[in-house]
This record gives C-alpha cells, structure tokens and sequence, in this order.
C-alpha cells in the first residue's frame, strides 16, 4: 500500500502559486513560460500519482489495460517533470547551449527514452521481461527490470544543471540567484534520494514543491519585476525583454521621458511624484492598448507598441494631456516631457548596447526640454559601442595595473621655473594608442570604476615620488585629482594615508585637487575635508567658476591654492574686463594662492602675472607628458 497523504497539500500550495502568478502582471519571458510549464507539469505530476496509486491499491477492481494506462500517464508525467525542470534551469541561465539542435537533441534524448520505455511498459509489458518500467497482471502493479531508468534520468538533468551552471555562471546578476538555483538542483536531487530511500511514502512531489517555492522566490515573484505600485515593469523587466528578443524585435519602442526630472521631484515630493508617475504609467496603457509599459526610474517610460503604430500622433496626444496637470493627493503636478523615436536601435544584435543607448538618448531628451519627437540615430549607437569598448579597456587596465601616469609641470608666475606638476591619468586601447581623459573619464564615473582609477593615479604618484625624489625633480608637491565620487568615501582618509605610509611619503608632497562639485552637502564636506587635513594632506579648489562655489564659503574652507577654469582664462585674454581681477585679488586677500589654466601662448602668460595669479599651466609651458620623461627632463643630473 502506497501512503498519498501529503499530495492533497501539495495540490493546494501549487493552486495558491499559480493563482498568485496569474494575478499580477508579467512578461512572456522564456523563463516565465517555463516556470508555468513547471507548475502545470507538476501539477499533472501528482493528479496522476495519486491516480494511479488509488488504482495500484486496489488493483483486482480494475481491468489491466486501465491500470496499465493509469501508469503510464504517471511515467510520461515524471519523465516530463525532469525534463522541464532542467529547461527551467538553463532558462534561467541563459543558457545558449539550447540553441545547438545538436547539443538539444542530445540533452532531450533520455526524456524521449522515458516516455518510449512508459508506452513499450504499458502495452507489452510482462512479468517475464526486464527491458520494462513496469509491468501490470492479474495481481496488479509491479515494477520492471528497467524502473531505475527514472532516477537515471532524474539523475542526469541534475547533473546537466550544474554543467550549465558552471558554464554560465556569470549570467547570475543577484547573490539570491546564485544561491536559489544552488538550493533548487539540491533539493531536486534530495528528492530523487527520498524516493529511492521511501518508495512507498509519496512524499516526493513535496520535495519537488519545496523546489518551486525556492525558485518562485528567487526568480519568478512578479513584485522583482513592477514599479510604481504595479502599474508598470521596471527596468530589470525591460532589460531582460530586450536581452531575450535581441536580433528578432517586433514591437516598436517609444520613449518618454519628464523633463528636468530630478528639479520637478525636489519641488514637489518623492511620495507626490511617484503617484504622479503611477497615473501617467495607467494614462499610457489607455492610449496604447496592446502595448507593455516599462518605467526605468529617473523620469524615463519605454512602450513598447504593436507594429504599425503612428508615434508621431501617439506623441502628439500625450503632450496634449501634459498640458493639464496630473492630480495626487489633492495636489496638482505641472510636468512636461519629452518622447524619442529608436529608428535605428534594432540595427545591432547586442542588448546592451541596445538597452544604453535607449536610456541614454533618453536622458538626452529629458535635459532639451523639447516636446516634439527626437529620433535617436547611428551616431548614438556608435557612441554607446565606443563606451562600451572603453568600459572593457578600463577593466582590464583596472586588472592589470596599466593606467599610466602622466605629469603636467605648474610654473611661478613670475620667474617662469617649474615649481609643481599635476598628475593625471592616460589609458590606452588594444593598440596602444592613448584615449582621452574626457572620452574615458565620464565612462569610468558611470559605470563606477573612477574610484579605482584615483587610487591607481595616487599610489603611482607616491612610487614617483619615492623613486625620483621631488627636490632631485626641483618641484615642491604633485597637485592629484579626487572625484566627487571619491571624495564621497567615508574611509578616504584612512585609504589615502594607508598608501602614502606604505611608500613612505609625506602627504603634504601631494595636493588632492577636488571641484566644486564636491562641494554641496557643507557638513559632509567640512567633515571630510577636516580628516583629510588631519592625516596631513592639502587640498587645491580645481576648475573655479563652473559650479556653485561662493567667496562666503571658500572662506570656510582650508585650501592652498585655487585654479581658475580655462574657460574663464580664456574669454578674459579675449576681452579684458574687472571681474577676473577682482576676483583674483578678493581671493589672494583671503589667503589663497591662485593657479591659472590653459595658458597658451606668450600674451595668457602677460595677462594673468598682471592681474596677480602665483602660478600658471598650459600647453604654452607642455603637454602632459609620460612620468618617465617629465624625470629626464625636470630632473637633475
């Protein structure tokens, strides 16, 4: 007698899965469909075990050919169920093995086996035989020579799951997929173990429930792929619609984006704009009815729409409706946005790029405060491919510790010698050819790698230093750039000053250059700059005039020097006026010494020693050049 106690539960739990699923929106993601599959096989898995058990246990009140049948649904059914819950698993990896014919005819050819051998049982099967499953006589049911084919088989797609995983182990993007598919193959090969140990206690199919549970939490609950309150999916869901559909696309992309996204959300509330952003989510879903609407944070909406649509109207109806206000709360928001047309994105077979250059362009549109469409074109795909080539080339410089150093020399105002240098960065592609801090630079900061970079820069200027000496160099400190980024991190000073003792160096050789940027939260800064200090470093205000800086706050401020942006060096040698050397000697009465940029020829050198700058840097002096020959050539004999 078979003990099916524990199926009854098990049917409920799975009910109560799928009708959770079902109930909240979701993608016809691959993964998805094979997660429905699943439930619905498992499903069919223990109907038909229990089926079959109440039949076996009551064998002699039933004809043969029915106990027969009866088995043989719950074979096929079993063979099924491991068979899926590998192509759930290599679904979830992104598994491109599937795509072989080859290699799926080979990983699909012992399911094939099984529900042959479940047919050839049924029909043929005898007591005599032992090429069987099972076997059905007057007694009832019996098991077959061939019954371990169903842990053999079992067994095998375990194993083809961890192969996968090995091989694609890198596709896992969170801890809690790792760890859930881990827990997932575990759990089915206990199952199979627990068969084997209690063949009469069906207490498998629970183990196997115990499976879905894991990889429902860890993948499938539709909450990790909503925002705004379920009324759109989220960017993780766009990204993994675009990612799946690269090469064969067949909806028609809008973007829509609020302008000056992040202003409106301080005017009027995070709480207030999210429900702002909720009811246009539900306005864009009224205007295009087969279509799926993704918001990726910051303002921005893709629709993805049907073949045929008119965006040019679609867009025309939506800025329409922006000119009333959008009500939350009893409070009323005034937004504006902006749409961009993707006419080129499905060129490239590459979901990343595809998927960067929508966001980006979009960012783009959010910042022109333009209503009518702008159409993304080759160049922004381009552009995105080149940073993504840069991305890779900051990696592996990352990697290999090949970011270069390169100095430019600072020189007295007055006497023209060199006196300092500022040390800055050089990063070279496959062929060595250098590229440019401003191409290299804003992908290092977006893709958060800059904070290595720095770090990379400094210690390499502190080896400089040690090696060559800054007296033997007739220099007096080396000027080094720290990025809002960096300058954020709560363990600067320690890092900082770690890598300056290892090398046995003076902090206050090294001048950390920041920008005002870093400058708008005052408590935090005055904090950090305060350890800094304390740790013995010095710090240089960089690119003056491009950001929010004010003389009330300098003066809080324990800088040693501030260089003027060249912009502004520039535009006063075209055209003299007062306020530079105002502003200069304001600066110098507080007790600033003053550097002055991008000084390029004889007559930028005249004008800023007249108006009262110490020191001065440019092309007109040198280029930044290789640590190595800023040595030879600054260096004595």
């Amino acid at each position: 007698m078979w003990d099916y106690s524990f199926e009854i539960p098990n049917l409920m739990i799975l009910g109560i899965v799928l009708l959770f699923f079902y109930s909240r929106p979701r993608l016809a993601l691959r993964r998805n469909i094979a997660f429905i599959w699943m439930v619905l096989i498992e499903t069919w898995t223990i109907i038909t075990d229990v089926l079959a058990t109440c039949f076996d246990n009551n064998a002699t009140a039933y004809p043969m050919q029915l106990l027969g049948f009866v088995n043989m649904l719950y074979f096929v059914a079993f063979f099924l169920r491991s068979y899926v819950m590998y192509l759930f698993a290599v679904s979830v990896m992104k598994d491109t093995l599937e795509s072989n014919p080859v290699i799926r005819q080979i990983v699909s050819a012992p399911f094939y086996v099984g529900v042959g051998l479940s047919f050839y049982s049924s029909i043929v099967g005898h007591s005599q035989g032992k090429l069987f499953l099972f076997y059905v006589d007057r007694l009832g049911y019996h098991s077959g020579g061939l019954y371990c084919y169903l842990y053999i088989c079992g067994f095998y797609y375990v194993v083809m799951a961890y192969v996968a995983m090995f091989l694609f182990w890198k596709n896992f993007r969170r801890r809690r997929e790792k760890y859930g598919m881990i827990l997932y193959n575990l759990i089915i090969c206990a199952s199979y173990v627990t068969r084997i140990l209690l063949p009469r206690q069906l207490i498998m199919d629970t183990f196997v429930l115990m499976a879905i549970l894991v990889v429902f939490l860890a993948f499938e609950n539709p909450e990790f792929y909503l925002d705004l309150r379920g009324s759109a999916f989220n960017r993780l869901a766009f990204s993994e619609q675009i990612e799946e559909n690269v090469g064969r696309y067949t909806q028609i992309p809008l973007g829509i984006v609020v302008h000056d996204f992040h202003e409106m959300r301080d005017i009027y509330g995070s709480t207030q704009i999210e429900e702002g952003l909720a009811a246009i989510s539900k306005y864009l879903k009224q205007i295009f009815k087969r279509a799926t609407v993704f918001y990726c944070r910051n303002g921005r909406f893709i629709v993805l729409t049907q073949p045929g649509t008119d965006l040019e109207e679609k867009s025309g109806i939506i800025a329409n409706r922006f000119k009333h206000p959008w009500k939350s709360n009893d409070m009323e928001l005034y937004l504006t946005v902006g749409f961009a047309i993707y006419d080129v994105v499905y060129e490239i077979e590459d979901s990343e790029v595809v998927l960067t250059t929508m966001l980006k362009f979009l960012d783009t549109v959010g910042k022109t405060g333009r209503v009518r469409p702008m159409h993304a074109t080759k160049e922004n795909l381009l552009q995105t491919i080149k940073e993504k080539e840069i991305r890779g080339h900051i990696e592996r410089a990352i990697e290999n510790n090949s970011l270069e150093l390169f100095l430019q020399p600072i020189v007295d105002a007055k006497t023209e010698k060199v006196v300092g240098a500022e040390a800055l960065s050089r990063l070279r592609d496959d062929k060595g050819e250098i590229i440019l801090p401003g191409d290299f630079i804003p992908v290092a900061e977006s893709s958060g790698r800059i904070n290595e970079l720095g770090e990379i820069i400094f210690e390499k200027t502190c080896i400089f230093i040690k090696e060559n000496g800054l007296r033997n160099l007739g220099i007096e400190w080396i000027n080094v750039n720290l990025s809002p980024s960096q300058f954020i991190r709560t363990n600067l000073s320690e890092r900082y000053a770690a890598i300056a003792e290892k090398h046995e160096i003076d902090p206050s050789f090294v001048r950390l250059e920041i920008t005002e940027s870093s400058m708008i939260d005052d408590g935090f800064f005055m904090r950090q700059i305060d350890a800094m200090s304390q740790k013995g470093f010095k710090f240089v205000l960089d690119d003056y005039g491009t950001g929010y800086s004010n003389l009330a706050r300098l003066k809080r401020c324990p800088f040693i020097n501030i260089k003027i942006d060249m912009t502004i060096v520039w535009d006063y040698s075209k055209e003299k006026d007062e306020l530079l050397p105002t502003m200069v000697k304001a600066f110098k009465q507080i007790g600033f010494t003053i550097t002055a940029e991008g000084i390029e020829n004889p007559e930028m050198v005249d004008a800023m020693r007249d108006i009262g700058c110490n020191l001065l840097q440019g092309f007109h002096y040198s280029r930044a050049i290789p640590c190595e020959e800023f040595a030879k050539r600054y260096g004595k004999k």
